[in-house]
């Protein structure tokens, strides 16, 4: 019972660190690890000892995965590819059918980009849209603002789900087949339905500034299929890994089956789709090495302060084995008969609700699902089903303490009220779904 006492005085250790005293998360759980450790017993150097060992296990592979992912996105990024995939899927679409191409250009677009970087450079896309058509700017952003949360919530190689997937230890290629199929549903249903009824109900329109060169610039836009071949490039890659490490694919040849299991592996997936990305974006778009290396360095920047966040919730995820704790949560809730993938869900929401970050909501239910899940004998696909209820958690309820309410408020121009009813109601609609599917997908497998 004590046990149990020193980790939710950790807990609230943390969220009063982020909270009332506005520390970094990072320090903030490095502190609540500490104190948890010495609270349940741990002597000093066994302290140094965990924090040590949990940061060390968790950054050797999150760090070269999240790096890798950042640079590959950000010469993505400045090379008008996102643009590139809005433009296609409008024209083939048509005007009409727009709100189904803006959600299908977010879900595409944040596999390889950051959220808030992928919705500014997008921006443009769906004022023009608005104009040309004069209905409520949510009809489009609500959309997009679908597709790009789930996709950076559900589906690697975006630093949420990377990170989870690693404490709990899941290979990322389930990871990503659960993804897709629990998050085409949920951005049906909170991007494109809900999208459509608030639309309805709040109309807004885009700025009168003119946008127009941002807009009309397609003829700077690169090849589709040379986009969307080099997205695609890691998913393909870690996918055949993942189905020739499980046997789906069966290779007789052992020196070809380590090849294969060579590239499919997300470093070396990553690694060639950066070379890909590197040249063919890059270089063959006119930037020069220096140029480029410049553009790769800054995004380093978002990413390292997601790499330290991390290896901090391997820390806690740590501390919770060492001091014994995760054993004793794991057989109170077996003795409760309590579901562990609502055990994960309410986690992550609990911890988003109060501190606003979904990354450390994440990380957060991660570490204190691993010890409940390290004993039962979960396949890989409920262990990735696991990822999608605590990323489903993690992205409920939206609002005023979380950075992307704001963002979303000033960009598309709307008060708080109005935020509340379209942004903060689509990000919980999106949790619920998203949960429903992550549960079902548990059961089946």
């Amino acid at each position: 019972m004590f046990t149990i006492l020193s980790v939710l005085a950790g807990i609230v250790i943390l969220l009063f660190l982020i909270l009332f005293l506005r520390l970094p998360a990072f320090i903030s759980l490095l502190i609540s690890s500490i104190l948890t450790g010495i609270f349940a017993g741990l002597d000093g150097s066994e302290v140094i000892q965990t924090v040590q060992t949990g940061m060390g296990s968790t950054l050797g592979f999150v760090a070269i995965v999240v790096g890798l992912g950042a640079m590959f996105g950000a010469i993505l990024e400045k090379s008008k590819g996102a643009e590139a995939i809005a433009q296609y899927l409008t024209d083939k679409l048509g005007i009409k059918n727009a709100p189904t191409s803006i959600l299908l250009t977010g879900f595409v677009v944040s596999i390889p980009v950051f959220f808030d970087v992928a919705f500014i450079i997008l921006i443009p896309v769906i004022y023009a849209m608005q104009r040309k058509t004069k209905k409520s700017l949510l009809l489009y952003a609500i959309p997009l603002l679908a597709g790009l949360a789930i996709t950076h919530a559900f589906i690697p190689p975006t630093p949420g789900p990377v990170a989870v997937a690693d404490i709990i230890k899941v290979d990322l290629g389930w990871v990503i087949i659960v993804g897709f199929m629990a998050g085409i549903p949920t951005a049906l249903v909170s991007g494109l339905f809900f999208g459509k009824y608030i639309a309805s109900k709040i109309h807004i329109e885009a700025p009168k500034a003119d946008f127009s060169s941002n807009e009309n610039s397609t003829q700077s836009l690169p090849p589709i299929g040379l986009i969307l071949s080099i997205i695609m490039i890691p998913i393909v890659l870690i996918l055949c890994g993942t189905m020739i490490n499980s046997g789906i694919i069966e290779v007789s040849n052992p020196k070809l089956k380590n090849i294969l299991t060579l590239l499919g592996h997300p470093f070396s997936a990553l690694i060639i789709a950066n070379i890909f990305v590197w040249y063919k974006l890059g270089i063959g778009r006119g930037y020069t090495s220096k140029e480029l290396f410049r553009i790769t360095s800054k995004s380093m920047e978002p990413a390292g302060t997601i790499i330290l966040l991390t290896g901090a919730g391997g820390v806690f995820k740590q501390v919770l084995v060492e001091t014994g704790a995760g054993e004793i949560i794991a057989n109170t809730f077996t003795e409760l008969n309590f579901p562990v993938i609502l055990f994960s869900f309410i986690a992550a929401a609990v911890v988003r609700i109060l501190q606003g970050s979904a990354t450390v909501a994440m990380i957060t239910a991660a570490g204190l699902v691993f010890p409940i899940i390290v004993n039962m004998d979960l396949s890989q696909g409920q262990l990735a089903a696991l990822v999608i209820g605590i990323a489903s958690g993690a992205s409920i309820l939206s609002h005023v303490n979380d950075s992307g309410f704001w963002l979303v408020k000033e960009y598309l121009g709307m008060d708080e009220k109005q935020t509340f009813k379209s942004w903060s109601m689509m990000t919980t609609i999106l949790a619920f779904v998203g949960f429903v599917c992550a549960s079902i997908l548990f059961t089946i497998f």
